[in-house]
């Protein structure tokens, strides 16, 4: 069975504007937007009110070991306001001792004396949302701030993490945007580098419906780097951080020894959470719930919750395990894998159902094993780095066709 929660997620919705890739629950209030007085400050607080109360609702838990707050732009919020969410966490599970709590944040959206308050209130590990450092790249995707306040920015959280005020912080950034090639994405990573980040996130671009993107590319107005290109940075990007002491320990995720993101780790270790906030998705004991991704229908959600009890995956009661195929999903994303046979017998299977079912997993994955794309590494069998990390959807279509081939019996929750 699952672990007990003991890491929370809250969604803040709010941002300055919508950049042109993104498909997220956010609400964009202006470029003038703030949380605590001024254009948007009423909508701010009538969603905390709501965040709030959903809180309520669970009851007490298992103290906290990390909470990260996103969006959005949570650094719309103020100090005071950031402050009694986590003071509310606190009250309402309690955290644990050298818990991480991470805030995701803006270029555009704070100063360092702002910075200084968040750390205040109990913020020890910044997430920075950069992109680019190349202002053109930052306007053609839509963002608010320009290469000189993500420099500015860094130093500032550098310069706290240096002094001992935080755990530790990361840096966001995008590959296989428009106007990407190998030479441009090698200064990019060089900045990265530059301004001393000991946590990179590196995406890729993703073409999601509804978003500005995906209308600009059906007119064809937005041209992206062909297949191989795109596969020369993807590989790029890893020699090069791996060059500079960053180990690549989940598909997109690259970190200075010890500096990982504990939160981020539960998602991928198969470990409960609790989720709050519009559009927010939970996991507490084993089954996952996304919340609404408007306001008004979170509104009624949160209402109905109230009046007439609480979803059934928010109760201890229903635990269970979380589904093997999500768990395979998940786990695989990370560079030690997974143990299939340890999982399969956490599943509900015995010995010989793990053999009959992992022996027919490993025939659809039969060209990757054979391509090294995975490896089987005693009992784990982990995406090789680059080559099978690039190509993990493709590996992981095949595990979603053979899920959906096994008998009801083995897909079926034990004991339910």
């Amino acid at each position: 069975m699952n672990n007990k929660p003991r890491s929370a997620y809250l969604h803040i919705p709010f941002c300055h504007r919508r950049c042109f890739y993104c498909d997220f629950a956010v609400v964009p209030l202006g470029d003038k937007a703030s949380g605590e007085d001024g254009p948007g400050s009423a909508s701010i607080k009538s969603y905390l009110k709501l965040l709030h109360s959903e809180i309520d609702l669970v009851g007490f838990g298992e103290p906290l070991s990390t909470i990260y707050i996103g969006g959005g732009t949570p650094s719309l919020l103020s100090p005071s306001q950031i402050g009694a969410l986590i003071e509310h966490l606190k009250n309402q599970f309690g955290l644990q001792s050298g818990s991480e709590i991470t805030l995701e944040v803006d270029p555009a959206s704070f100063n360092k004396h702002v910075l200084e308050q968040f750390i205040n209130v109990g913020i020890n590990r910044f997430s920075l949302g950069g992109q680019s450092f190349d202002n053109e790249i930052l306007l053609k995707i839509g963002r608010r701030h320009d290469r000189n306040q993500l420099i500015e920015s860094c130093q500032w959280i550098n310069e706290f993490f240096e002094e001992g005020k935080i755990l530790s912080w990361n840096l966001d950034l995008i590959q296989n945007l428009p106007g990407h090639d190998l030479d441009f994405w090698q200064l990019q990573l060089d900045e990265a580098i530059s301004v001393s980040a000991p946590h990179l996130s590196i995406y890729d671009l993703s073409i999601e419906p509804g978003t500005v993107f995906e209308w600009r590319k059906r007119r064809g107005e937005i041209k992206l780097p062909h297949d191989d290109l795109s596969a020369q940075i993807s590989r790029l990007t890893t020699s090069t951080l791996e060059r500079s002491g960053f180990a690549r320990y989940e598909i997109s995720n690259f970190a200075l020894p010890g500096h990982t993101s504990r939160h981020n780790r539960v998602y991928w270790s198969g470990a409960g959470w609790w989720g709050f906030g519009m559009g927010a998705t939970s996991c507490p004991w084993g089954q996952r719930l996304a919340r609404p991704r408007t306001r008004e229908t979170y509104k009624k959600w949160i209402h109905c919750q109230e009046n007439e009890g609480l979803d059934q995956s928010l109760m201890e009661k229903n635990i269970r395990p979380i589904d093997l195929d999500e768990q395979l999903i998940v786990g695989l994303r990370r560079r030690e894998g997974v143990d299939l046979e340890d999982l399969g017998k956490s599943w509900g299977w015995n010995q010989k159902q793990c053999s009959k079912y992992l022996d027919s997993l490993n025939f659809f994955w039969k060209d990757f094993l054979e391509q090294g794309l995975l490896k089987k590494v005693g009992k784990r069998i982990i995406l090789s780095n680059p080559e099978g990390m690039e190509l993990s959807n493709q590996i992981l279509i095949q595990m979603i066709l053979w899920w959906d081939s096994l008998p009801l019996d083995a897909v079926s929750p034990p004991n339910l």
